[in-house]
Protein backbone atom coordinates (compact mmCIF):
# COMPACT_ATOMS: atom_id res chain seq x y z
CA UNK A 1 0.00 0.00 0.00
CA UNK A 2 2.43 2.46 0.83
CA UNK A 3 4.43 1.87 -2.29
CA UNK A 4 1.20 2.87 -4.40
CA UNK A 5 0.49 6.35 -2.59
CA UNK A 6 3.36 8.22 -4.38
CA UNK A 7 2.70 6.60 -7.65
CA UNK A 8 -1.08 7.45 -6.93
CA UNK A 9 0.05 10.80 -6.12
CA UNK A 10 2.25 10.96 -9.33
CA UNK A 11 -0.60 9.91 -11.71
CA UNK A 12 -3.07 12.53 -9.99
CA UNK A 13 -0.49 15.53 -10.34
CA UNK A 14 0.19 14.25 -14.09
CA UNK A 15 -3.69 14.82 -15.00
CA UNK A 16 -3.88 18.17 -13.24
CA UNK A 17 -0.95 19.59 -15.55
CA UNK A 18 -1.82 22.66 -17.33
CA UNK A 19 -4.02 23.00 -20.68
CA UNK A 20 -3.39 24.31 -23.71
CA UNK A 21 -5.47 27.35 -24.69
CA UNK A 22 -7.97 26.86 -26.91
CA UNK A 23 -6.87 28.04 -30.78
CA UNK A 24 -8.33 30.85 -32.13
CA UNK A 25 -9.01 31.03 -35.98
CA UNK A 26 -7.84 33.57 -38.07
CA UNK A 27 -5.49 35.08 -35.74
CA UNK A 28 -2.74 36.94 -37.22
CA UNK A 29 0.99 36.31 -36.38
CA UNK A 30 3.14 39.26 -34.81
CA UNK A 31 5.20 39.30 -37.85
CA UNK A 32 1.48 39.95 -40.12
CA UNK A 33 0.53 42.64 -37.89
CA UNK A 34 4.33 44.35 -37.34
CA UNK A 35 4.27 44.52 -41.06
CA UNK A 36 0.77 46.30 -41.52
CA UNK A 37 0.63 49.51 -39.41
CA UNK A 38 -2.54 50.30 -40.22
CA UNK A 39 -4.30 47.18 -38.42
CA UNK A 40 -2.11 47.11 -35.69
CA UNK A 41 -3.31 50.92 -34.79
CA UNK A 42 -7.09 49.67 -35.04
CA UNK A 43 -6.51 46.51 -33.32
CA UNK A 44 -4.35 48.58 -30.37
CA UNK A 45 -7.45 50.82 -29.74
CA UNK A 46 -10.20 47.66 -30.33
CA UNK A 47 -7.74 46.07 -27.32
CA UNK A 48 -8.41 49.22 -25.14
CA UNK A 49 -11.80 49.21 -25.76
CA UNK A 50 -12.77 45.48 -25.55
CA UNK A 51 -10.51 43.20 -24.49
CA UNK A 52 -12.73 40.57 -23.76
CA UNK A 53 -14.85 40.16 -27.16
CA UNK A 54 -11.03 40.27 -29.02
CA UNK A 55 -9.53 37.60 -26.74
CA UNK A 56 -6.72 37.86 -24.95
CA UNK A 57 -4.31 35.64 -27.65
CA UNK A 58 -4.99 38.82 -30.49
CA UNK A 59 -4.46 41.39 -27.80
CA UNK A 60 -1.43 40.16 -26.64
CA UNK A 61 -0.34 39.35 -30.05
CA UNK A 62 -1.16 43.18 -30.98
CA UNK A 63 1.51 44.31 -27.67
CA UNK A 64 4.14 42.04 -28.96
CA UNK A 65 3.84 43.31 -32.51
CA UNK A 66 3.64 46.96 -31.35
CA UNK A 67 6.83 46.38 -28.95
CA UNK A 68 8.58 44.38 -31.93
CA UNK A 69 7.62 47.51 -34.37
CA UNK A 70 8.92 50.01 -31.29
CA UNK A 71 12.10 48.22 -30.24
CA UNK A 72 12.67 46.50 -33.60
CA UNK A 73 14.87 43.51 -33.62
CA UNK A 74 17.29 44.46 -30.83
CA UNK A 75 20.37 44.03 -32.95
CA UNK A 76 21.44 47.55 -33.34
CA UNK A 77 23.82 48.34 -30.67
CA UNK A 78 23.89 51.19 -28.67
CA UNK A 79 26.32 54.02 -29.44
CA UNK A 80 27.12 57.21 -26.62
CA UNK A 81 28.07 60.22 -27.83
CA UNK A 82 31.36 61.02 -28.55
CA UNK A 83 30.95 64.25 -26.30
CA UNK A 84 29.38 63.55 -22.73
CA UNK A 85 26.43 66.00 -22.49
CA UNK A 86 26.50 69.39 -20.63
CA UNK A 87 23.91 70.82 -18.30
Amino acid sequence: MKKSIPFLLTVLLAACGPSEAPKQANVPTVEELAADPARLKELRQQCKIDRATLGEVLCNRVAEATRKRFYGDGTTPYTPPETPPKF
